[in-house]
């Protein structure tokens, strides 16, 4: 699994490679100057920030590097090779791709919430072989989420991982009901949920009632 500081310590060696500062390389993508200065890599109460395929595609588009060169650069820098003997790197792979309008439906997931069945689209995501497999995608539809995540946004999820408090999940009810909030409490019985947008009540569900809750990993905003 790829990991916040991964991610963005391949963009400061991708900065450096082209004699810039963060700010610069995100000025020369065409990109606010501060997208990857280190305050912007924590939200005010603490919780990681990630930048967004997009914004990764653009930087790569302006220095002329390839996905497989910025996936380097996620190598440690005191390491030849940033892997253990006989462990392949994280590569560009396809993983699936559903609308929430259509995640509601039967058929595309199995009881654990791991994609099945047919009708899927495909995505490109930089995920390691090993985790492949498991991880998906889902694309916004609507305002609902807003202002977080925008009409068009795709959320990549990992079902199976552990969700902990303050975590942005994707909850797909027994009655088909998917929705993408923030896990603010878990008991034994029920999980209570704080919407996105603020102009929607937030949730509280019977665990009886819920199919599967996933964690959000990335979104490309």
């Amino acid at each position: 699994m790829l990991s916040h500081e991964q991610i963005w310590a391949a963009i400061d060696r991708l900065a450096e490679r082209h004699d810039l500062t963060p700010s610069g390389l995100a000025r020369r993508a065409g990109l606010d100057p501060t997208s990857f200065n280190k305050s912007k890599r924590l939200s005010a109460d603490g919780r990681l920030r990630w930048p967004s395929t997009e914004s990764i595609a653009k930087v790569l588009d302006a220095t002329g590097a390839t996905m497989e060169q910025f996936m380097g650069f996620m190598r440690p820098a005191n390491s030849l090779s940033g892997l253990p003997d006989g462990a392949l790197p994280p590569q560009a792979s396809s993983i699936p791709l559903l609308g929430f309008a259509q995640a509601g439906a039967g058929g595309f997931f199995d009881d654990g919430g791991f994609p099945a069945g047919q009708g899927w689209d495909v995505v490109e995501f930089p995920a390691a072989p090993s985790q492949k497999a498991g991880v998906y995608a889902l694309e916004v539809q609507g305002d609902s989420m807003m202002p977080l995540y925008r009409d068009g946004d795709v959320l990549i999820v990992e079902p199976g991982a552990q969700v902990r408090r303050n975590d942005r999940v994707v909850v797909k009810t027994r009655e088909g009901e998917v929705m993408a909030k923030v896990l603010l409490r878990q008991s034994p019985r029920s999980i209570e949920l704080m919407s996105l947008n603020p102009e929607h009540p937030n949730r509280t569900i019977e665990l009886s009632d819920v199919d599967w809750i996933a964690r959000i990993i990335w979104a490309s905003q």
